[in-house]
């Protein structure tokens, strides 16, 4: 059973039905004893950084989160979900998340003609032995909506990279832990693969 959290942030019907359409049973909880059951746990997520930590807290989440990952279940960030998981995040002031991950989120700082957020398809360049990437070619397309982006202080938890106008980091990856900035339930068939990769570790 996969628990896909609910922390009151985010569309988190698009991924269990992006998971059931796939075979997987998929749950949405904000029940710590049901998460730390699953098998494996899915952390989405959009809005501000510090209001989804604040909800995270309040729901007794964080440390359930942090539970999981300990204990080696499978879990998977998308989105503010990868974000959450870093030192501490910029987004109206300096702000701790997790800290699972150590790192920042700052904000895009781009010249023109780019725009902040970033938003539609764009290429994403995974290493060669990610399990989240597995099967998929370098250079695929997925789906984006984000004004900031990641920097991990070690490279080796580095799963992919994209450009624009920076190179950014778009995926992580370390033993049981997975994320991805973008959007793998909107991002068509590549993006289920992305989900499946995921049921399958």
């Amino acid at each position: 059973m996969i628990a896909i959290i609910d922390y009151g942030v985010g569309n988190l019907a698009s991924v269990r039905n992006a998971f059931i359409k796939l075979g997987h049973e998929a749950v949405i909880s904000s029940s710590p004893e049901q998460i730390l059951q699953a098998d494996r746990v899915v952390l989405p997520g959009v809005g501000a950084f510090a209001d989804a930590m604040n909800n995270l807290s309040r729901f007794a989440l964080d440390n359930t989160v942090k539970q999981v990952i300990a204990a080696g279940t499978p879990f998977l960030g998308i989105c503010l979900g990868l974000q959450l998981l870093f030192t501490e995040g910029e987004e109206h002031g300096i702000h701790p998340g997790l800290g699972i991950i150590k790192g920042k989120v700052i904000k895009f700082d781009l010249p023109r003609p780019y725009k902040v957020p970033h938003m539609g398809w764009n290429q994403v360049f995974p290493r060669e032995d990610s399990k989240l990437f597995k099967g998929l070619p370098s250079g695929s397309h997925f789906y984006f909506v984000h004004s900031y982006y990641v920097l991990p202080q070690d490279d080796s938890v580095i799963a992919a990279h994209s450009d624009y106008g920076v190179d950014f980091v778009c995926a992580v990856e370390e033993k049981n832990l997975m994320a991805t900035q973008f959007h793998p339930e909107k991002s068509g068939r590549l993006g289920l693969q992305i989900l499946q990769n995921f049921g399958g570790c």
